[in-house]
């Protein structure tokens, strides 16, 4: 179950042929992305387990799952921004039905990324998860 966002997503990743053509991209998704307003970058925001800075703030609207994000790393930011393809406009029942790792399996993402980045995607996922869930 993939939003239309993501499955673009998939669809460039498809074409482009080699991983760094894909990095740039991601980092090309990061770059696109609005900034978070300073105000926002707090510790409540702020997620747990990434080597880089990383804020996620879920605004849920209606029985839907909205969020902003950003990071002081690049690839990150282009990382907050696949995961805003994956989860953004989803009804909050359904976020935790979302199996992110296959879906971002099927980027080869986590063939292509550091053990930390690995890591730091799974606790974004996780906050993204708990959020929902109204935890």
């Amino acid at each position: 179950m993939a939003t239309p966002a993501f499955e673009e997503i998939v669809e460039t990743f498809e074409f482009l042929d080699d991983w760094e053509d894909r990095y740039r991209h991601v980092i090309d998704m990061g770059k696109a992305m609005p900034a978070l307003d300073e105000a926002l970058k707090v510790p409540a925001t702020k997620v747990d387990g990434c080597a880089s800075q990383v804020w996620l703030v879920p605004l849920p609207e209606e029985g839907v799952f909205h969020f902003r994000g950003d990071s002081d790393a690049m690839i990150v930011r282009g990382l907050v921004a696949i995961l805003g393809a994956l989860y953004d406009g989803v009804p909050l029942a359904e976020v935790d039905r979302i199996d992110a790792a296959a879906e971002l399996g099927r980027l080869g993402l986590t063939d292509h990324l550091s053990a930390q980045r690995s890591n730091g995607l799974r606790a974004m996922v996780e906050r993204i998860r708990a959020v929902a869930a109204g935890r």
